[in-house]
């Protein structure tokens, strides 16, 4: 692997960057502490980005409009939910680390947390949901090579 990394002629430049990000995220294989490493390094960045940016201040509530016709009749409703604002005071308590916490554990196994979001905040969910189970995956592999020998 050391070898196909730094060859420049035998490699395609993609096989040597997806070989050297093997290298920097978890040695290899062999090193499962690594990729844990980096695994929790990556949660705790996520719910820090989640607790500033992409939790909203308030969770949006449904409002329903509507209008009922003189002498009775179909009464037709819609149904509208505000956008999710970010706040503006306290972002860091314990409430909002909860709900961070959740969303980001929730991520690691490519489920979606069902908590309304802002626009930041999704897309820190969406990057979270690429790059944790990767990083979870690269544990399992290195702690299954250290089993089978």
């Amino acid at each position: 692997m050391e070898m196909r990394r730094h060859d420049r002629t035998g490699t395609t430049r993609a096989e040597r960057g997806l070989l050297h990000s093997y290298w920097m995220l978890s040695g290899y294989g062999p090193r499962a502490s690594r990729a844990l490493g980096r695994l929790t390094v990556t949660m705790l960045v996520t719910i820090v980005l989640l607790m500033g940016f992409g939790l909203p201040k308030d969770s949006p509530k449904q409002e329903a409009t509507g209008t009922v016709p003189p002498g009775g009749g179909k009464v037709t409703l819609e149904i509208d939910k505000a956008d999710p604002q970010n706040p503006t005071g306290e972002r860091f308590t314990g409430k909002r680390f909860e709900k961070a916490l959740n969303v980001t554990l929730n991520s690691v196994v490519f489920r979606s947390s069902g908590q309304d979001l802002t626009t930041a905040g999704t897309y820190v969910e969406m990057a979270s949901r690429v790059a944790e189970p990767a990083l979870l995956g690269l544990a399992v592999l290195a702690v299954r090579n250290r089993v089978t020998r």
